[in-house]
């Protein structure tokens, strides 16, 4: 099995985030062929402050895959590609880093 992992930073305006992000973005993710399961967290503390740098977390999103062949199929969707690109209009291209990670336990 392979996850995604989405790390957001703390927006500027988090109430206007948070509503843009559950209510169009999350959708759009959720409907993405191959996707087995979806879990969205709000960062409540973070343990080892200054570990990323100046930025404060905020949401981790993790998208759970069969394997790494069916997240790359995945990505190729249309349903992914709307959901790249209503990141983009919500303004969370700019606070997002991700990777891929192959999940062994």
């Amino acid at each position: 099995m392979v996850k995604y992992v989405a790390l957001y930073r703390k927006p500027a305006d988090v109430e206007a985030f948070d509503e843009a992000y559950f209510a169009s973005h999350l959708p759009l993710v959720e409907r993405t062929p191959g996707l087995l399961r979806a879990e969205v967290a709000k960062v409540t503390r973070v343990f080892v402050p200054g570990f990323l740098g100046e930025h404060e977390l905020h949401i981790v999103a993790e998208m759970y895959f069969e394997s790494a062949d069916a997240m790359k199929d995945a990505f190729r969707t249309p349903e992914w590609q709307a959901a790249g690109a209503n990141l983009a209009e919500i303004g969370g291209v700019e606070l997002v880093a991700m990777v891929a990670a192959e999940v062994v336990a």
